[in-house]
């Protein structure tokens, strides 16, 4: 990914004939672009639809909806969604390569309403998110709404329990190797038989232990045996 930060889309790039009668009630769109290969693609899209009024970079302020094209979410790209965040008149939708569930939450918070994979952005699907934006409604693939589902199920049992005593308190693999600590083994022998690295079994313990707040391997085994967690 370049340092370059996304911009509006070019004014060479939506330069097109005088506006229709109903030019108002189209749905004015500003793209922004990692890099001029994934601007074009966009924007050659939308371009061809009635219902869309793509804007250049000196309109991109009053746009109805933003779209902003990348490969991944970095930290230059929160920078960008959390500018436009601040411009009352746009929403905002992500078009990316390739999405961590980990950046949901962010994204999320800087007021994204949409999000589509550009493996699935063809004409059809980026006309249905633009309108649906418009609309004020919001967009987003089966496997990531399931997984803000689950998020915002862990955030409403933290704010009815702070310290999170429910099964869902600990993952899978966290379960696992606490029952393998209380049965006695040490870090290289949970490694062998999780099949994880030994780093990564000191870091998936230490992290239980910080985040319920508990002093060692033992106080957490004791807190997960009391709870029912294990």
């Amino acid at each position: 990914m370049t340092a370059r930060t996304p911009r509006a889309t070019d004014p060479a790039a939506t330069r097109h004939r005088a506006a229709p009668e109903g030019r108002s009630h189209r749905v004015s769109v500003a793209v922004y672009a990692q890099d001029l290969v994934l601007r074009i693609g966009v924007v050659q899209q939308l371009r061809q639809r009635p219902e869309v009024d793509l804007v250049d970079e000196a309109e991109a302020e009053r746009a109805h909806t933003s779209l902003v094209v990348v490969d991944a979410v970095d930290d230059e790209v929160i920078a960008l969604l959390q500018r436009l965040q601040r411009n009352p008149r746009t929403r905002t939708g992500l078009v990316v390569g390739t999405f961590e569930s980990a950046a949901l939450q962010r994204v999320i918070e800087c007021g994204v309403a949409a999000v589509l994979r550009r493996s699935e952005a063809d004409q059809d699907r980026l006309l249905h998110l633009v309108l649906a934006m418009a609309k004020g409604e919001g967009v987003l693939p089966g496997d990531l709404l399931g997984k803000l589902l689950t998020h915002v199920g862990g955030l409403q049992r933290s704010a009815l329990d702070p310290r999170g005593l429910t099964l869902s308190t600990l993952t899978a693999r966290e379960a696992d190797m606490l029952r393998l600590v209380a049965e006695g083994f040490d870090t290289a022998e949970i490694a062998q038989k999780t099949a994880y690295s030994e780093r990564t079994v000191k870091n998936v313990l230490h992290e239980i232990t910080t985040r319920l707040q508990l002093r060692n391997r033992a106080h957490a085994v004791g807190y997960a045996l009391r709870n029912g967690l294990i």
